[in-house]
Formats: structure tokens, C-alpha cells, sequence
């Protein structure tokens, strides 16, 4: 059973991501450390006594459609019911609209929590979180004022709507239209998949936020406009109305994450209302919706980072218990009577370390990303340009890094269980399943290696990422002189690491000035967890100095000598891996 791992939690916070800085900075007020404690030990307990217990329903059952309504597995939304009761929903949303106002830090510190116990639960919240943030940026004082108190207690859910058939990835090619109504209002035509909690039982109201097409828009991305649909029409005084045209034709039968409906939706066939098209409001101005969009994607795309790094969480603890449990062998150095547990044997303590080292250095990605996205709104006026650049910067490296070792260490898991992790009534294999949707959704971990070399190192000219870059350096330093031996090595290896960085860096910011795009793009992915393996090894060998922390420490000098020897290799891909691949396109060509 899931139990959270406050400790590793409360390191990375305060010691690596910044947290305690701010407390003695006065930047979060109303918190106090003990304050904090006590949120996390109670998120923590929820998530494992009440969550975790039903994750195995939710794999077992999946979701279901009858009649045109989806039902999720049993105990599922009394569960969402409890959680919305302890405030959960409203963890970091604004005061003003009924949250609580707490830091991004706190929030994804319990989206880990969510996460770990049961993914396909935690799914459904997390949208509705993103949907606030984009209506309060975006939205009419109207529309704010009928949805967002609702949305922020969690009495109604939020779905993004993107993708459809023929346009994934590329969302210029979509062709859901909205035909102005005359009165303030639109109707909505077409059809929608992979909608995550599109349609369920969870709540009496469904926030649909949609993106389509006006007749007259201009191609591409820049004729895209962004619409709120609900599933129930609202009245005047609050109370639900009418049913709007739009409804789930079905669901999907996955690989994971089995008990979030996962739907095709169908806008405006008039199944509902009294003329076809579905009801819709504009959220923001006529074909700027993707700009509105881009406000809830990156608050998803932390928060799938988040997913990674819970599931190698849960992958990790379940893959201990089991070695300590299971006895084969004789390890060298037993001294037992009988066989040795798996993990005393040398090759399951390197898996095992593995599995945890990668989860702190991902767990310091996402968390230091959070940081800097609480340090843009809460920093001195002059300073915030600069954490808006450094949570820029940090977003894909913490959307596709954790979400990599996610996978990477849920697949761990099942080899520490040796046979039995093939088998599914030990729940390693479920943790692979769930894991694998991560590096796929809310962009894909090379869209993410896109972003991050075309749109996010050129940033200031180059000059924020060769500044975190001297940073990281800095923090190396800090490293090599610190009087704790546990560290080992680690200082020379981060030093190496990070001079690979920096080559690669230099690399690419020339290529994309150059106009070199298809060379850039060739080294995009390796360079991605290039930088985001250097960055996470030195903030969490940075943490374990400040906290004086020696088991941290050894733990990090592990990641670091066994390890972040790959940088090297990743650096020679980036700098000279373009022409290999390019020439050996040509044999998928010739398939």
C-alpha cells in the first residue's frame, strides 16, 4: 500500500526547490513550516488511506458508458465528494473566487500525493484546476462570475477540449466550427476524442472548454477561438437549466489509467435542446483562443510532470516492499540462515537505487518548475520578467523528464518483481500501464524537446539559459566545497555534466541563429534530458548540502558516478548525431 514519503517531499521542498527560502522571506503569508507539515501529513494520509484503497477498483472496473452516461468504478465519486470536503480542489486557487491562495509548491507536492495512490482518479481534478486558471486570466467578468466559484469547489469539473481525429498534435488542422448565434452567443459543431472526464458522475455539471472554428477565421493556428460549453445550460440564479447539444458517443478501452472515462465527444448533432449546435461563450477574443489554451496547457503540463514522478514514486515503494519480502539465492556477504531477500543481491540494490535516485532528481525538476512559477507572481515587480523566463524554461523539462522516468522506473518495478511483475495481481504492471499515457498527452515529450530548443533557449537573446546555466555551476562549487564525504565524487561529476550542457547549449542557440532548424531539432530530445538529468542531479546534490542531509547524500553521489556519466554520450548526439540520422532516413524511405 501506497504510504507518502513526507521526508523525501519536505527535502525537496525546503531544500531544493526554495520553499524555506520563502517562508523566511515573508513571500507566503498566513504559512508557517509546521503549517506546511501539517497539509502535506494530512493530504498525505488522505491519499493513502482513502485514495490508494480504491485505485485497484478503478483498474479493474474501468469506466463504463450506459445509455449515454458514463459510470465511473464503484466508490469513486463519493470519494471525489470527501475530497472536495477537505479543500483539496482548492488548494492554490484564488481567494477571491472561494480558494485558498495557496503556492503552486504545496499544490503539486499534493498532486504527487493524488497521484501515487490512484492516476486515473486524480486525472479529472487536475484539469478542472488548469480550466480556472485560464478563465480567470481570460474570461468575462460574466462568465467568471457563473462558473468559477463552482469550478473552484470542485461542485462542478472541467474538460479540455482539443483534439479530433485528423488534428493531434497539429491543432491547425482542426475543423470543429463555431457559428456566431447573434446574440452574444455561439453554436458548436463537430467532434472531439480523447477527452479526458468528458462525461461521468462525478458532479451534476460539466465545464466544457473547447476549441473550434468561425467561419471566417484565417488557416492554422491563428483562425482557432476558444468557447465555454457546458453540459447543462445555466440559469440566472445558478441553478442548472436546459441540457446542451453535446454528449460522449463512447469511450475508450486503454492500456492504463482504466478508471478515467476517456471520451469521444460530439458537439451539436441536435440530440439535445431545441435546434442543433451546442451553446457556447467565447473565452477571450475571436481566434486568440490558443493563446487562452496555452494558459491551462502549461498548468497541465506540470501537473502531468507530476503523474511521472508519482507513478516512479509508487513503482519504487512497491518494488521494495517485494524485494525485502521475496528470498532467492545467497547474496554475497549473507550471513542469514537460508536464502537472502532479492534486495541484498548487488544487481537489485543498483535497480533499486536507480528507481529512487531518478525519482528525486525528476521530483527536483518539477518542484524547482513550481517554484519559479510561484516566484513570478510573488517576486519583487522588477523581478518577476525574470521567473516567468525561468518557469518558461523550466515547463517541458518538467512535463517530459519526469514523465520519462515515470515510465523508465515503473518498468523497474516489474523487472524487481522478476515473474510475478508480469503478472497483475501484484499492481506493478498496472503502474507501467498508467505510466506510459504521461509521455504522451498534454503534448508529447518531443513536442516538449520542440518548445524548449526553438522557443525557450532563445529566450533574452540565449541569455536566461546561459544565466541558469552559470547558476547550476555556482551550486556545483557549493558542492565540491562542502565537508561531507557521503558526497563522493558528486562535484566532479556534476562539473562534467554541466560543461556538456553547456557545449550543447552553445550548440543549438548558434543552430536555431543560424536558421539551422532541422539540425537543432535532430539533437531536440537528447539534449532535453540532457539538460534536465544535469540540472536535477546538481539541485538535488544542492539540497542535500543545504539540509545536511547524509543519506540524501549518498543517495545523490550514487545518481551522480552511476549515472550522469550518460551526459557525455547525450552531448556527442546533440552536436553530431544530425548527419547519421538524416542519412540513415533514408532506409524508412526506402521500406
Amino acid at each position: 500500500m501506497y504510504r507518502a514519503p513526507l521526508d523525501d517531499i519536505n527535502f525537496t521542498l525546503n531544500h531544493v526547490a526554495g520553499l524555506a527560502g520563502m517562508l523566511e522571506e515573508g513571500r507566503l503569508e498566513g504559512l508557517s513550516p509546521d503549517l506546511v507539515g501539517a497539509i502535506l501529513a494530512e493530504a498525505g494520509r488522505f491519499a493513502g488511506e482513502e485514495v490508494a484503497p480504491l485505485a485497484r477498483i478503478g483498474d479493474e472496473a474501468g469506466a463504463r458508458l450506459e445509455n449515454g452516461e458514463v459510470r465511473t468504478p464503484a466508490g469513486w465519486p463519493d470519494l471525489y465528494r470527501r475530497w472536495c470536503e477537505g479543500g483539496w480542489n482548492s488548494l492554490a486557487l484564488p481567494t477571491h473566487r472561494g480558494g485558498q491562495g495557496l503556492p503552486m509548491m504545496l499544490a503539486v507536492a499534493a498532486l504527487e500525493m493524488w497521484n501515487s495512490a490512484s492516476m486515473a482518479f486524480a486525472l479529472g481534478p487536475t484539469l478542472t484546476v488548469g480550466a480556472v486558471e485560464a478563465l480567470e486570466r481570460h474570461a468575462t467578468e460574466e462568465l467568471k462570475g457563473t462558473y468559477l466559484e463552482k469550478l473552484v469547489s470542485g461542485e462542478w469539473m472541467a474538460t479540455m477540449n482539443l483534439t479530433e481525429p485528423q488534428a493531434g498534435s497539429d491543432l491547425g488542422a482542426l475543423r470543429t466550427r463555431a457559428e456566431r448565434a447573434g446574440d452574444g452567443t455561439y453554436r458548436i459543431f463537430g467532434q472531439k476524442i480523447f477527452i479526458t472526464f468528458g462525461e461521468h458522475d462525478f458532479t451534476d455539471n460539466i465545464v466544457h472548454l473547447v476549441l473550434a472554428r468561425l467561419p471566417d477565421a484565417p488557416p492554422g493556428t491563428k483562425g482557432i477561438s476558444l468557447f465555454l460549453v457546458p453540459k447543462f445550460l445555466v440559469n440566472g440564479d445558478g441553478s442548472l437549466g436546459a441540457r446542451n447539444d453535446v454528449f460522449c458517443a463512447s469511450i475508450e478501452h486503454k492500456l492504463g489509467i482504466r478508471g478515467a472515462p476517456t471520451c469521444t465527444m460530439i458537439y451539436g448533432d441536435g440530440r439535445f435542446g431545441e435546434a442543433p449546435g451546442a451553446v457556447g461563450w467565447l473565452v477571450g477574443e475571436e481566434n486568440r483562443g490558443l493563446a487562452c489554451m496555452f494558459t491551462m496547457m502549461n498548468n497541465a503540463r506540470l501537473a502531468v510532470g507530476m503523474q511521472g514522478v508519482a507513478v516512479a514514486e509508487a513503482a519504487y515503494q512497491r518494488a521494495l516492499a517485494y524485494a525485502r519480502e521475496r528470498r532467492q539465492g545467497r547474496a554475497p556477504g549473507w550471513s542469514g540462515e537460508g536464502m537472502s531477500p532479492i534486495a541484498a543481491h548487488p544487481d537489485v540494490k543498483r535497480m533499486l537505487l536507480t528507481m529512487k535516485a531518478m525519482t528525486q532528481a525528476a521530483r527536483a525538476v518539477a518542484y524547482s518548475c513550481a517554484h519559479a512559477v510561484d516566484m513570478a507572481r510573488l517576486a519583487e515587480p522588477g523581478a518577476r520578467a525574470h521567473w516567468q523566463e525561468r518557469a518558461n524554461l523550466l515547463t517541458p523539462l518538467a512535463k517530459a523528464f519526469p514523465t520519462d522516468i515515470g515510465v523508465e522506473v515503473a518498468s523497474l518495478g516489474v523487472q524487481v518483481h522478476g515473474g510475478m511483475g508480469f503478472i497483475e495481481e501484484t499492481g506493478a504492471a498496472a503502474l507501467y500501464r498508467d505510466a506510459r499515457i504521461a509521455p504522451i498527452y498534454e503534448g508529447t515529450n518531443g513536442i516538449q524537446a520542440i518548445d524548449l530548443v526553438l522557443r525557450k533557449l532563445p529566450q533574452s537573446g540565449g541569455g536566461h539559459v546561459r544565466a541558469y546555466i552559470a547558476e547550476l555551476r555556482r551550486d556545483a562549487e557549493t558542492v565540491r566545497g562542502a565537508n561531507m564525504p557521503e558526497l563522493g565524487d558528486t562535484a566532479g561529476c556534476l562539473n562534467a555534466a554541466l560543461e556538456d550542457l553547456e557545449g550543447a547549449t552553445e550548440h543549438l542557440l548558434r543552430l536555431v541563429g543560424e536558421g539551422e532548424t532541422e539540425a537543432a531539432l535532430s539533437g531536440a530530445t537528447p539534449y532535453l534530458r540532457l539538460f534536465a538529468l544535469a540540472a536535477g542531479a546538481t539541485m538535488f546534490a544542492r539540497g542535500a548540502v543545504a539540509a545536511a542531509d547524509a543519506g540524501q547524500a549518498r543517495l545523490c553521489r550514487y545518481l551522480a558516478e552511476n549515472h550522469l556519466g550518460e551526459t557525455a554520450n547525450l552531448k556527442r548526439v546533440v552536436v553530431d548525431g544530425a548527419e547519421s540520422l538524416s542519412a540513415a532516413a533514408e532506409v524508412l524511405e526506402q521500406e
